[in-house]
C-alpha cells in the first residue's frame, strides 16, 4: 500500500503542476477583480463615453429637430464661437470667477482648517459643522436668501442706509452682481474644501511642528514652512476640483442672477443650457460649446498637475 501511494504521488504532482499556470491564486484574484470591474466599466462605456462620442459628432453638425447634417466646413460650429459675443462674455465671466473666487476660497479654507485643528479649541465640532453646513443647504433656498438680502430694499441696503450710506443696486449692475455671485460661491464652498484640509491635517507628523517650535519658529512660520508643504497634495487636489467646478459653474448663475444684467454674470455652462433648450435651441452649437469647456477643464487640470506635482 505504501508503495502504491508513492507511485501515485508523481501523477498527482504532475496534475497539480499542469493546472497551476491556469488556476494559480494570482490568476484567480486577477479574474475575480476583472469580474467585479467589468459591469462598472460597461456602464461607464454605455452611459458616459458613448454619449461623449455622439456629442463630439453632433458638434460637427447643424440643423434643427431631427434634421441634422454635417456642417460645411466641418468646424463651422467652432468657428462660430470665435464671433459669438455672448459666448466671449460668458467665457470672460467664468474666468473672473476662477481668478478671484478660487484662490480666496482655498486660502480661507486652509486658514479655517488650521484654526479648527487646534487641540485646545473648545466646541470644535460645532464650529466645523457650522462652516460646513452651507454645502448641505439647497441651492434654491440659498439663492432666494441671497437675492432677498441683496435686493434693492433688502437687509444689506437697510444696514447701509442705516449707517448713513446710499442704497446699492446689487443685482442690477455688472460689478456688484458678480460680487454677490462670488460671495455666494465663497459662502457655499469654503467649508467643503475645509473638510479636505482637516482630514489632511490629521496625517501630519506632529513631531515636525514641535521641532519647528523648539527651533524658535513662530505660529506663522510653522504654518507656512511646516504645515503647508505637507498639505501640498491636498492643496493640489482641491485646486483642481475647485477649478473644474468653477469652469462648469451653472447653478449660481442660473438661480442667483439669471445671468443678468445683460449676460454680465452668465457662465459658460449657463450659456450652454440656453443654447440647448432656450432661445431657438441648437444642439450642434451647444455640443461645440460643451467640448470647449471640456478642453479648458482638461488643459487647466493638466497645467496644475505639472506645476503642483513635483514627485519623481
Amino acid at each position: 500500500m505504501r508503495k502504491r501511494r508513492s507511485d501515485a504521488q508523481p501523477e498527482t504532482d504532475g496534475f497539480v503542476e499542469r493546472r497551476r499556470p491556469w488556476l494559480s491564486g494570482e490568476r484567480r484574484r486577477s479574474l475575480t477583480g476583472w469580474g467585479f470591474l467589468l459591469p462598472a466599466a460597461l456602464l461607464l462605456l454605455v452611459m458616459s463615453f458613448l454619449p461623449m462620442l455622439q456629442a463630439l459628432l453632433l458638434s460637427f453638425q447643424t440643423g434643427r429637430g431631427t434634421n441634422f447634417s454635417f456642417a460645411d466646413p466641418l468646424w463651422y460650429n467652432y468657428e462660430r464661437l470665435l464671433h459669438d459675443e455672448i459666448f466671449k462674455l460668458a467665457l470672460q465671466n467664468t474666468f473672473i470667477y476662477l481668478i478671484i473666487q478660487v484662490p480666496i476660497m482655498l486660502v480661507m479654507a486652509l486658514v479655517l482648517a488650521n484654526l479648527l485643528n487646534n487641540p485646545r479649541l473648545r466646541l470644535k465640532g460645532l464650529w466645523r459643522t457650522a462652516i460646513f453646513l452651507p454645502c448641505a443647504v439647497s441651492l434654491v433656498a440659498y439663492s432666494l436668501v441671497f437675492r432677498t438680502l441683496f435686493a434693492n430694499e433688502g437687509f444689506v441696503n437697510d444696514v447701509i442706509v442705516g449707517l448713513g450710506g446710499t442704497a446699492v443696486n446689487w443685482l442690477g449692475t455688472p460689478d456688484t452682481a458678480r460680487f454677490v455671485l462670488i460671495l455666494g460661491l465663497l459662502w457655499r464652498w469654503t467649508g467643503f474644501n475645509m473638510v479636505f484640509y482637516l482630514a489632511a491635517l490629521q496625517n501630519i507628523d506632529y513631531s515636525s511642528i514641535e521641532a519647528a517650535r523648539m527651533d524658535g519658529a513662530n505660529s506663522w512660520q510653522v504654518f507656512w514652512n511646516v504645515t503647508v508643504p505637507q498639505l501640498k497634495p491636498m492643496i493640489l487636489l482641491t485646486a483642481i476640483m475647485s477649478t473644474n467646478g468653477t469652469l462648469q459653474l451653472f447653478d449660481e448663475s442660473w438661480s442667483l442672477t439669471h445671468g443678468g444684467p445683460a449676460y454680465t454674470t452668465m457662465s459658460m455652462s449657463h450659456y450652454l443650457y440656453e443654447v440647448s433648450f432656450l432661445k431657438n435651441p441648437n444642439f450642434g452649437y451647444a455640443a461645440a460649446i460643451s467640448f470647449v469647456i471640456l478642453v479648458l477643464v482638461a488643459a487647466l487640470a493638466f497645467f496644475q498637475m505639472k506645476v503642483g506635482d513635483k514627485r519623481d
